[in-house]
């Protein structure tokens, strides 16, 4: 690609430049490392105490001392007699790592729930889900951008889960917003029914051509091919170009009706959330929002969702998501391809008939209670 002698963008020289500032920056922020949280202990009178008691009964005790660290062992699910190490997390950090798993960018300022589903398979403390609650709630921008969503009153009618992931796809737009430096102002917004995986991209406009370029370069070429795209009767949707790529490429695309769009009300509630996230990451002078929307999609794709409830990652690709909070790997298993394949086929087999079988539950929930 040639660049524009006028053009603003910078130079590859300045793009590595920038990139080494940044990546100096983050390991300056990582609070949260082995030795850090060794030395904490030793200083936590709590801990102290329960670690005396397991070097004393180490048979009968729910916590382990090992490596110079105390975990805390909780029972993976009902019915299961295995166990997860947890690291006890000492009272000094807990501020540091909430900070982390809530208000940076790739973890997104999402509620109580979703923080905590993402802290309590790593780390373990004292009355923790209260103390999650009581950091958000007195967390300035949740408190300035987050809306109540009420119910509208009328009949639910949920649309039948899929049987696997990209067989029905939700397609909406978000904006306008304030243009960006880089001549943004909308967001095409792409979700998956089953694992409620989300591709968002920033657009200039929302003209047709943008929406079929943008449908086929950040969804389709990544991902597959759709079975079915379900979008609102918008004329960026409604048109003779989409009408074609769609043929081409070998997709249904359906409509919901003017007056009864409930149908793409999920991607429409994704929307509702997409919008306060943002807002309190961006710099209102700078109106850089498009910078932020990778990174709170991917919080949002790597937390649990309520619904099914695995993080969209995990009904995706069958493995819960690695997160920058979790550190660097100490070691790892070598595994031939076969052997992962017939092993991820298993495990995606159970998650998926879990996860359906939890949409269908939470959809009678809600039509109960629509």
């Amino acid at each position: 690609l040639k660049q524009d002698q006028n053009s603003t963008l910078p130079s590859i020289e300045e793009e590595i430049d920038q990139t080494k500032e940044d990546s100096s920056q983050i390991k300056s922020k990582n609070t949260l490392d082995i030795e850090r949280l060794k030395i904490e202990q030793g200083k936590d009178s709590i801990i102290q105490q329960k670690i005396a008691e397991v070097m004393n009964n180490p048979v009968k005790s729910s916590y382990e001392f090992k490596d110079g660290l105390l975990f805390k062992l909780m029972i993976m699910r009902e019915g299961c007699n295995m166990k997860k190490k947890l690291i006890y997390l000492p009272s000094s950090m807990i501020n540091d790592l909430l900070q982390v798993y809530h208000s940076d960018p790739l973890t997104g300022h999402f509620g109580v729930q979703r923080t905590y589903l993402k802290i309590k398979n790593k780390y373990w403390w004292p009355n923790m889900k209260q103390s999650i609650t009581q950091y958000i709630q007195s967390c300035l921008p949740c408190q300035q951008y987050n809306i109540s969503r009420s119910k509208i009153p009328g009949r639910l009618q949920p649309i039948p889960p899929s049987e696997g992931p990209f067989q029905l796809v939700g397609m909406d737009y978000c904006g306008p917003f304030k243009q960006t430096p880089r001549g943004n102002k909308y967001v095409l917004c792409l979700t998956d029914y089953f694992t409620r995986w989300v591709v968002a991209a920033a657009v200039p406009d929302c003209s047709a051509q943008t929406t079929a370029e943008a449908l086929f370069n950040e969804f389709i070429c990544k991902y597959r091919v759709p079975a079915v795209i379900l979008s609102d009767q918008g004329t960026h949707f409604h048109n003779q170009l989409m009408e074609a790529m769609s043929k081409l490429v070998g997709y249904n695309h359906i409509y919901s009706t003017t007056y009864h769009p409930q149908p793409n009300g999920m991607i429409e509630r994704f929307n509702a959330t997409f919008v306060p996230q943002i807002a309190k990451f961006e710099n209102k002078e700078d109106n850089n929002w498009n910078e932020f929307l990778l990174p709170v999609v991917f919080a949002y794709n790597t937390g649990t969702h309520s619904t099914t409830p695995y993080s969209p990652f995990q009904l995706l690709f069958g493995r819960e998501p690695r997160l920058p909070t979790d550190g660097q790997i100490s070691s790892f298993t070598f595994r031939k391809p076969n052997d992962y394949y017939e092993q991820l086929k298993k495990s995606m087999k159970i998650i998926h008939m879990h996860g359906r079988e939890n949409i269908i539950r939470k959809q009678h929930q809600y039509k109960t209670q629509y």
